[in-house]
């Protein structure tokens, strides 16, 4: 009988413990994510020292490279690696095509922990995507914002054309749909003037978000806009 309570006593004290430690890994969790949090907030970078003006003319000067042929490879050492292990400090974010051909570190010619990617079919700015860009520039401070843009894009090419899709992928045509008859006022290509207004609209969208106003205000920010050609592997600046 003694044995038999002291099997019981055991067994629910081992559940108790399991719960504990089920408990204590949803606890550690939460407290890593505020760790992880406050040192992205708050370590300091050298990237973090650019001016926007400044992260714009480094961006630009990496894309030259990359059109004339002599990329740096830069931020892209066993170092570099280890250097940003454990905190990042992206000096731009970039909103940019899913397109394959369009990989924002090789036509930028930059590195590792340099561009804080958010790439979606279209570069449209849904609430995903807007929270992602609000993560980099408000806890990692990113003081550059680009939404890129690029030459016959599918999406933007899908929407001008009004075309019926399959499955999901309509759900990023309808949120090109309200620049379609902007571009169409315009003279030339419908397409290609639609690649245009659609950066533009979204840059708007983006400049709805409070916590990139506020930074927009305080001169912590520049958003651009970019347009990408395929033919050439040059970026334009869209005013």
């Amino acid at each position: 009988m003694n044995s038999r309570k002291r099997f019981i006593e055991r067994r629910d004290f081992l559940k108790l413990g399991a719960t504990g430690v089920f408990s204590l890994a949803i606890a550690s969790s939460d407290l890593l994510w505020q760790v992880e949090s406050t040192q992205a907030a708050e370590l300091p970078s050298i990237t973090q020292s650019l001016t926007p003006d400044a992260a714009l003319q480094k961006l630009m000067e990496g894309n030259q490279r990359f059109v004339n042929h002599k990329p740096q490879y830069p931020d892209q050492s066993a170092a570099r690696l280890q250097e940003v292990a454990q905190a990042q400090h992206p000096f731009v974010t970039i909103l940019s095509c899913a397109d394959s051909r369009v990989p924002a570190e090789i036509i930028f010619d930059q590195g590792i922990g340099d561009i804080f990617d958010v790439r979606i079919a279209g570069n449209i700015a849904t609430p995903e995507a807007l929270g992602s860009i609000e993560y980099a520039v408000a806890l990692l401070g990113t003081p550059l914002l680009m939404v890129l843009g690029h030459e016959r894009c599918g999406a933007v090419t899908a929407a001008v054309k009004n075309e019926a899709l399959l499955g999901d992928i309509g759900t990023f045509v309808k949120a090109i749909k309200p620049v379609v008859k902007r571009a169409k006022l315009l003279s030339g290509d419908a397409v290609e003037n639609a690649v245009v207004a659609n950066v533009q609209y979204q840059i708007e969208r983006l400049k709805r978000s409070r916590l990139l106003t506020e930074k927009l205000q305080s001169g912590k920010l520049k958003i651009v806009g970019g347009r990408y050609d395929l033919d050439t592997g040059s970026v334009t600046i869209i005013t």
